[in-house]
């Protein structure tokens, strides 16, 4: 056995009997999860439990990533659209038509994600229109937390069929 197939033997390239990608998979909606339009969800219970300068802290945070998330989405948002829209297109092909199994994998993460990067939007333009502060601005963070959080169920119980299915037809099948 030469060293090309003992890499390939160790790293098993099969995305969903590996477990680095369940660890990926997990890593990712976790810190989709905690990072609520880029403010960490602690300083939000924080600002909370706290209030002070805490909650000013809070509201200085959430309005400079406000005004980040839609100063790119005006400067490029069809463009990133456009972009994000290919290269799913491209996935989706790739995994489910012509069966690359890391090209399934690779979409099961990140169309999901493209729901949660929709969600942040459409939650940056409510704050930005309503400018709520304080117990409000919690409860709309919080909603947006939970949006993601239900996003990532879905998509974690999805992607958890999909690879049991994998799994089974290979070890069924034998290949």
């Amino acid at each position: 056995m030469n060293l090309h197939e003992t890499i390939f033997e160790l790293i098993d390239m099969r995305s969903f009997s590996n477990l680095w990608f369940w660890i990926a998979l997990a890593v990712v909606w976790s810190t989709a999860s905690h990072w609520v339009l880029g403010v960490p969800y602690d300083m939000v219970l924080r600002a909370r439990r706290v209030g002070g300068q805490a909650e000013a802290d809070l509201e200085d945070m959430v309005r400079i990533n406000i005004n980040r998330i839609l100063y790119i989405n005006q400067l490029s948002g069809t463009v990133l659209l456009s972009f994000g829209c290919f290269i799913l297109t491209v996935l989706g092909l790739l995994g489910f038509l012509y069966g690359v199994e890391f090209a399934q994998a690779v979409f099961l993460l990140a169309f999901p994600m493209s729901f949660v990067g929709l969600l942040s939007l459409r939650t940056a333009v409510r704050i930005r229109v309503e400018e709520p502060q304080g117990a409000d601005l919690h409860k709309r963070l919080m909603r947006h937390r939970i949006g993601v959080q239900a996003i990532g169920v879905v998509a974690i119980f999805v992607t958890a069929l999909w690879g049991m299915f994998k799994n089974f037809s290979i070890g069924v099948l034998g290949g």
